[in-house]
């Protein structure tokens, strides 16, 4: 039996195992650098859109983040509410605020500390209340560089209230700041320009004055976060981790095209 045949053979008995799998939702509350963007703001991706295409057809992706949402707004808006309408035993709600929470000259979104604490504790309480699993990140970096070539905490405070909150309530924490900075500070300044949102002038439709931002990723950098997000679920061993795509057989051989 050749190597490609027997692959394929377990492909498809993989998919016959998985078919008996109960349907679970996986609900994702949070910010602009988790949402789904708008045709006008491309390439403007949140990571949470490839993150969405990482599972099986038995695991349901619902990205309710929103554009400069924090919890305070998420929950003043009803966003959090129709997750709860939502929500059923077994499924999952991933939550990733604090780029908005901490803006304290943007007092239409602004969160003090003890309100972000308040509200994260409240967002893990009512899920398990549903029966369902909480899943806590850090915000992730933004892309400040010093003159030295080092990457700045960007999040210094509400990142560590966010892990205070996964360590009280006992709740899976995905540091996605930490993972993002490391990740980032090893592409360097220039590199990592390449995956957030900076266009020249005249280059493309959406943006004709051109766009220097280092707070949103474009769709390369948003494609890298959600693989940190991935390999990090692998590593914690979560139950969602066995609940990836099949792969088409044709990509389980490695090829190069020169």
């Amino acid at each position: 039996m050749n190597k490609l045949l027997l692959l394929t053979l377990m492909t498809l008995f993989s998919a016959l195992s998985r078919a008996d799998e109960p349907i679970v939702q996986v609900f994702m509350a949070g910010d602009s650098t988790m949402a789904i963007k708008d045709v006008k703001d491309y390439p403007e991706t949140g990571w949470g859109v490839p993150f969405s295409y990482f599972f099986n057809q038995q695991t349901k992706v619902d990205n309710l983040a929103k554009n400069g949402r924090s919890t305070r707004t998420f929950i003043s808006e009803g966003r959090w509410q129709s997750i709860l309408d939502s929500l059923h035993e077994g499924d999952y709600v991933f939550i990733q605020f604090g780029h908005n929470d901490e803006h304290k000259t943007k007092v239409d979104r602004y969160t003090t500390p003890e309100q972000f604490t308040a509200n994260l504790t409240r967002f893990v309480v009512e899920t398990r209340d549903k029966k369902a699993h909480p899943l806590l990140l850090t915000p992730i970096t933004r892309r400040y560089f010093d003159p030295q070539g080092k990457l700045q905490e960007t999040h210094p405070v509400y990142a560590e209230l966010v892990r205070q909150v996964a360590k009280q309530e006992n709740v899976v924490l995905i540091d996605a700041e930490k993972l993002t900075h490391d990740h980032f500070q090893a592409q360097g300044d220039a590199g990592s320009l390449l995956r957030f949102m900076h266009i020249a002038p005249g280059v493309h439709p959406n943006y004709p004055v051109g766009v220097s931002d280092d707070t949103h990723l474009n769709q390369l950098g948003a494609r890298e976060v959600a693989q940190l997000v991935l390999a990090e679920l692998k590593r914690l061993q979560h139950p969602l981790a066995s609940r990836l795509r099949i792969p088409d057989p044709k990509h389980l051989t490695l090829k190069y095209k020169g």
